[in-house]
């Protein structure tokens, strides 16, 4: 070996991002092994490459003894004393080996274990790149479909989308090009497994954080994210700066921002409302496009029951409970849905009125031990939310989507809601 080796070694480390010390281990490791493997595994080896040369220095440990027994791990005194005058018996002697001594096997050794130290460095190269990164968006080409799993050119690597993390209705075929969100990054025997979503909520944040300067500088701020990917998302943003309108720095002048958004999508319908640190307001905003007439808020059950106009029942709930649910989820609260017609007779039903009602809702509690033996209506109406009382004229399905609850997870800046409904309630 030579300079040109060291200097092509320097070039390995700018097209693959290898450190030339990696490298150069993985070669002193290497000849260890194919001495051992042809000489004796027994002896203890040294091998070291001049980073500035690239000259190979090999040197086998011998014991300086009387009588040699083991001429591989042992060397005579006579013999000890021809070399080093000041050698004695039991010194450690370390005999300079002719690196070509090792032969053609050797060296196809040596470059085996090589190139598996290249290929592993390569891999933690890429696990490095990416574990970083999770959470972001990455623009990527399909690369090939296999068994439902989509496969992306990440160019020193590949990528894959499962089928739990596609989009229903979106359809992926060779060379198509996709904005993704890493959402994982897993080592691997084999290498780094770098996955992938296209439904996840925070693909939706991401965007909206590249095309809204506002909200990449940070004056708008994004404070949680709803969604039923390739159908509907919500999106409730709040602004630092009361010079700034979040709603319309998201819109974008005549829709041009969200449209983007919508068009990547490949046209999901996407709600953005303003988010409230008063939390009637903000389901309030989070039912829109349905108006709200009054909202009533359990703090400790993270309940509501919201009114809305009769005309706009079906609207506050949307198709298959979608608004509602989504409604939920982006608030992290249980939302009841009732018509100001349903809610006046539900008031004569209680015998009570909106003030008494309010009072009674916002303090009652199911689990609250100090709480009389005999049930008032409305701790009945929250343990009766898996079995609701039945509305004139609403099916059970009706009823289940009336009613909605979210639960959440939070991790780092951002609310994980679960995406589940409540159990079917079946026809009173």
């Amino acid at each position: 070996m030579n300079q040109e080796f060291i200097l092509a070694l320097k070039q390995l480390e700018s097209e693959k991002g290898i450190r030339e010390d990696v490298i150069l281990e993985a070669l002193e490791t290497a000849l260890i092994s194919s001495y051992k493997k042809n000489y004796g595994t027994s002896q203890t080896v040294d091998v070291t490459i001049d980073r500035d040369t690239g000259e190979i220095s090999v040197s086998a440990e011998k014991t300086v003894v009387g009588e040699v027994m083991d001429d591989q791990m042992e060397i005579s005194l006579e013999d000890a004393k021809k070399i080093n005058s000041r050698l004695e018996i039991g010194d450690i002697y370390y005999e300079a080996i002719n690196p070509e001594k090792f032969g053609r096997i050797a060296a196809q050794t040596a470059r085996q274990v090589v190139i598996q130290r290249i290929k592993d460095a390569e891999r933690e190269v890429i696990y490095d790149d990416y574990a970083d990164r999770e959470n972001e968006i990455i623009t990527c080409d399909v690369q090939r479909v296999s068994k439902g799993n989509v496969f992306v050119d990440l160019g020193k690597t590949e990528a894959i989308l499962p089928v739990s993390e596609q989009t229903p209705g979106e359809s992926y075929s060779q060379g198509d090009r996709y904005k993704m969100l890493i959402l994982e990054v897993n080592r691997q025997p084999k290498g780094p497994q770098i996955v992938l979503s296209r439904s996840h909520p925070n693909l939706v944040r991401r965007l909206f954080e590249l095309e809204v300067p506002e909200i990449h500088d940070g004056v708008v701020e994004i404070y949680s994210v709803a969604r039923e990917a390739g159908s509907r998302t919500k999106l409730a943003v709040f602004s630092k700066d009361e010079e700034v309108d979040p709603l319309g720095a998201c819109v974008g002048f005549k829709g041009s921002r969200v449209k983007t958004i919508v068009d990547e999508l490949h046209d999901e319908k996407i709600d953005i409302v303003i988010y409230e640190k008063d939390i009637a307001t903000f389901i309030g905003n989070a039912l829109s496009p349905s108006k709200v007439v009054e909202v009533f808020i359990n703090h400790r059950e993270k309940a509501a029951m919201v009114v809305v106009p009769d005309y706009q029942l079906s609207l506050a709930i949307g198709k298959e409970g979608q608004n509602a649910r989504l409604a939920a989820k982006l608030t992290n609260w249980k939302i009841d849905i009732k018509s100001e017609t349903q809610f006046s007779e539900y008031l004569d039903e209680l015998g009570q009125t909106m003030e008494e009602f309010r009072d009674e809702f916002e303090n009652t509690s199911v689990q609250d031990e100090e709480t009389a033996d005999e049930e008032t209506p409305v701790e009945k109406e929250f343990k009766e939310y898996d079995n609701f009382a039945s509305i004139g004229g609403l099916t059970g399905m009706d009823l289940n989507n009336l009613f909605v609850d979210a639960s959440s997870e939070t991790s780092g800046d951002e609310m994980e809601l679960s995406e589940d409904l409540e159990e079917e309630i079946s026809d009173n």
